[in-house]
C-alpha cells in the first residue's frame, strides 16, 4: 500500500518565527478540515533501561512553556517519565499529509493548574480517574465497572468531585519540533526548529526526507 502525496510543500519562508507560532498555525488547519481528534498525539517514554512505550493521549493545552496532557500519576507513561523525563510526542495527521514531532522534558504541571482542568472535566470522567489504577492488572471488566458504580455513589451528579491526589498533568518543554510535509517522490519536506542552548532562541534546519 503505497499514498502519493501532491500537498504543496513547505519552505523556511513560510514558517512561523518559532515553534509554538507554527504549531498554533498546522494546529488550526487540522480543526478546519474536520480531522477526528485533531489533538490527539502519541507520546512516547522510555524506562531507565532504555525500554521504549507509546500510546495515544489528548493534548489538553499548549503555550510557549510547553505541551500539557493529563494522566494517572500512577501508569506506565508516569512512572517512566519519573525514571526518565525525556520524551517524545507525535501528531500524526495523515488526511494532510503532516506530521508533527516534539522531543523534551516533561515534569508535572502546578496542583492548581490541574486542579483548574480537572473542574473542567465531564463529571463521568471525574469519576474514571478515581476509579481506575491505570496501567494495573484488573482481574474483569466487572469488576472495573463495579470501582466505577461505588465512586459514583460517593459524588452524585451534581456534586463537586476532588481531584485525586495520583492524578494530575504533565508539560512537556521541547528542545526539538519537528513540521514534516508529506511531498511528490518521497521527498518530503522536513523543517525542525532546534532550541539554542537553555534560551528562548531557535534555529532552523531542513533535514533529507
Amino acid at each position: 500500500m503505497r499514498a502519493h502525496y501532491k500537498s504543496e510543500g513547505l519552505a523556511e519562508n513560510d514558517l512561523a518565527e518559532g515553534p509554538f507560532e507554527q504549531f498554533a498555525l498546522w494546529f488550526a488547519a487540522a480543526v478546519a478540515g474536520e480531522l477526528h481528534e485533531p489533538n490527539a498525539m502519541v507520546v512516547s517514554t522510555a524506562d531507565a533501561a532504555g525500554r521504549p512505550s507509546s500510546r495515544s493521549v489528548l493534548l489538553k493545552g499548549y503555550d510557549t512553556r510547553g505541551f500539557v496532557f493529563y494522566t494517572n500519576y500512577g501508569s506506565r507513561k508516569a512512572r517512566e517519565i519519573a525514571e526518565n523525563p525525556h520524551v517524545s510526542l507525535l501528531f500524526p495527521w495523515y488526511p494532510l499529509a503532516r506530521q508533527i514531532v516534539v522531543t523534551g522534558r516533561a515534569s508535572r504541571v502546578d496542583p492548581e493548574e490541574t486542579a483548574v482542568y480537572f473542574r473542567s472535566r465531564p463529571h463521568g470522567s471525574q469519576i474514571g480517574a478515581w476509579a481506575s489504577e491505570q496501567s494495573t492488572v484488573v482481574a474483569s471488566r466487572a469488576e472495573l465497572d463495579a470501582a466505577y458504580d461505588r465512586m459514583a455513589a460517593r459524588h452524585p451528579l451534581g456534586e463537586p468531585v476532588p481531584v485525586p491526589p495520583h492524578w494530575g498533568g504533565f508539560r512537556v518543554v521541547p528542545d526539538m519540533v519537528e513540521f514534516w510535509q508529506g511531498r511528490a517522490n518521497r521527498l518530503h519536506d522536513r523543517l525542525r526548529y532546534v532550541r539554542d542552548g537553555e534560551g528562548e532562541e531557535w534555529r532552523v534546519e531542513r533535514l533529507c526526507p
